[in-house]
């Protein structure tokens, strides 16, 4: 049975950071929301309580029934440390400053197991508004810093912890060992969930579920949906068949290009080109949100008038990931609409498929690392994720077929200038948006009025947040000219130097 822990999340930005620092722990862990709790069952070490952005102070403050891990270690993180506190009899008060930055405990209660190897001066990260001033008689403090002096407190007899501190940044500079400390020292984790142990076990899972089964599987060329066909087909063989569709929407050549790249894979692939139908649906339409309704409804079509080739199927594969799932979901109900994820929220009736999802576990570098372990080549490993609906939501405005044939040209003299520089595997995403502006420019002897592209580059571990490349002004200035000098109908070139959040790394 494979160990977990269940982090509750009370809607920290730093839940999702939480949730990788203990699986690079080699823990594996499930974050869920307060108000969603999993049923804990003999395979949950340990619980984790997150931050919040909310006061427990507030009317509408997140609640949660504690009783009901009292027969597991918990750490209480931030709110999750004052939640504990106050419920007990404790006070907490708004402090007179927030308290956000470093700061150095400068007491550590000796011999606690929450703190081994952790010493007075270490440096720790502070995030709150509150302070806990008071805590219960049978709270022991094992933790301060000058100006906190409730850093960190034990419930007496009993494997509950709580930190005012965010041990998953890395400000905290023993951070990790506290996590450590709290997983192996206090739940007792084996520190077993390695690539290698999540292949061995996902296969075996596959195999069982999945029996004589027959799969369809719509392959992109990316990273996600090439680990998700190769773990399917090392556990059910030809009774995979991998779908790749070209909705006229893809990179420069990509549809030749990752057809070839699987040949050597002994994966039953099928392309098939439906370029005219995807551009068709999407004339005059401009709203992003559209744009990717009418590529998803398209994308299910075609799907499904091939899926229908295939007698008797009775699965569809999807490459979903985590963050995926993370950000289809809130701790206060229905998320907002940032954008729809196009494989989250099930399928429409008709296509009668059950769904089966080997990712959707997995951060996007746990995804790579498991392809590594499947000993997938580094062109695949490394690729860029690249967004389902394609250069559609690069395409600010309406698509057409000369919009995509402009954008295909730049952006492929963008990611190749990349590689020759040296530089493509140093950043996350890299693409460039056509903007739906026009500006004035000079070529030769002649006044121009044509279209401006902007690039867009970033540094990220799996998408939750990215921060734009520094990219070096030679290369940027090369790209430029390139561009301008070898595609018709563009001038100007722009860099994007925003981060998310608060933009996202897609323009739609």
């Amino acid at each position: 049975m494979l160990e977990k822990i269940i982090i509750l999340d009370f809607g920290s930005q730093y839940t999702q950071l939480i949730a990788r620092r203990v699986r690079e722990l080699n823990v594996y862990c499930e974050i869920h929301p307060f108000n969603n709790i999993p049923e804990i069952g003999s395979d949950v070490k340990g619980i984790i309580l997150s931050g919040s952005p909310y006061s427990v102070r507030q009317k509408d403050a997140p609640q949660v029934d504690l009783n009901k891990f009292d027969k597991h270690p918990m750490l209480a993180v931030c709110y999750g440390a004052q939640y504990i506190a106050q419920h007990a009899g404790g006070e907490v008060q708004a402090s007179s400053t927030r308290e956000y930055g470093r700061a150095h405990l400068n007491f550590v209660a000796e011999g606690n197991k929450l703190f081994k190897n952790i010493t007075a001066g270490s440096q720790v990260w502070m995030s709150h508004g509150d302070t806990i001033t008071k805590v219960p008689a049978n709270f022991e403090l094992i933790a301060s810093t000058d100006s906190v002096k409730v850093a960190a407190y034990q419930v007496k007899d009993t494997q509950t912890y709580a930190i005012q501190f965010h041990p998953e940044v890395t400000h905290s500079t023993d951070g990790r060992q506290l996590l450590e400390n709290f997983l192996v020292g206090i739940c007792g984790c084996k520190q077993e969930w390695t690539p290698d142990a999540f292949v061995e076990t996902t296969i075996a899972d596959l195999k069982e579920k999945l029996g004589n089964d027959k799969v369809v599987l719509a392959l992109s060329g990316g990273v996600d949906s090439s680990v998700a066909a190769i773990l399917l087909h090392k556990a059910i063989g030809k009774n995979l068949h991998c779908i790749f569709v070209d909705n006229g929407l893809l990179r420069k050549d990509e549809y030749a290009a990752v057809l070839e790249q699987y040949k050597h894979l002994g994966l039953n692939i099928k392309g098939v080109d439906a370029k005219d139908r995807f551009l068709s649906q999407l004339a005059g339409v401009s709203d992003p949100e559209l744009k990717r309704k009418a590529i998803g409804r398209v994308f299910i079509e075609v799907f499904d008038d091939e899926a229908h080739q295939v007698q008797d199927v009775k699965w569809l594969a999807q490459g979903t990931i985590y963050p995926d799932i993370i950000e289809s979901v809130s701790v206060k109900g229905p998320s907002a609409t940032i954008k729809s994820h196009h494989n989250v929220g099930g399928l429409p009736d008709f296509m009668k498929l059950k769904v089966v999802e080997p990712l959707n576990t997995l951060f996007k570098d746990e995804v790579r690392r498991v392809g590594t372990s499947l000993g997938l080549e580094h062109f695949i490993i490394g690729r860029h994720p690249f967004p389902g609906p394609g250069l559609a939501i690069r395409i600010l405005g309406e698509v057409t077929a000369e919009k995509v044939a402009i954008l295909q040209e730049a952006d492929a003299i963008y990611i190749n200038n990349l590689k020759e520089a040296g530089l493509y595997d140093k950043v996350w995403q890299a693409g460039a948006i056509f903007l739906p502006v026009q500006s004035v420019g000079v070529m030769g002897d002649e006044r121009t009025y044509e279209n401006a592209i902007a690039l867009r580059a970033v540094e990220s571990v799996d998408g939750m947040t990215a921060d734009w490349c520094h990219l070096p002004y030679n290369v940027l200035a090369k790209i430029s000219n390139e561009i301008i000098n070898k595609v018709k109908g563009i001038n100007r070139v722009v860099y994007d130097i925003s981060s998310k959040p608060p933009a996202t790394i897609e323009w739609e």
